[in-house]
């Protein structure tokens, strides 16, 4: 079983920055990616970036060149850097885990909320 739980939200003004982490517990060795998504008030959860064991990074168009999503695989962390947020960003982030290519990500965190005001 693998466990995450995020940290790192809040308020920000427009033009911020915000770094969340996400740490991962118990059968980490299993763990083949963790990924970011979020989900705004009526809208679907969607992805915001991905990172594999093996490095490669995968982001949603929304956020490229703003966000970066990094991994300490000594840590079991994963981090998304969120630079010149926007208001627009403002959702739940939640950080997920899958433990294989072909699996879904079915290990998922509680979700904090990152609110950005204009």
């Amino acid at each position: 079983q693998v466990h995450v739980v995020e940290s790192g939200g809040g308020l920000v003004q427009a033009g911020g920055s915000l770094r969340l982490s996400c740490a991962a517990s118990g059968t980490t060795f299993r763990i083949n990616a963790m990924g970011w998504f979020r989900q705004s008030p009526g809208k679907q959860r969607e992805l915001v970036a991905t990172a594999s064991s093996g490095g490669s990074t995968n982001y949603a168009g929304s956020v490229k060149d703003r966000f970066t999503i990094s991994r300490d695989n000594v840590k079991n962390t994963v981090y998304l850097q969120m630079n010149s947020l926007k208001p627009e960003d403002t959702a739940v982030y939640y950080c997920a885990a899958r433990v294989g290519s072909n699996r879904p990500y079915e290990y998922w965190g509680q979700g904090t909320q990152v609110s950005v005001s204009s």
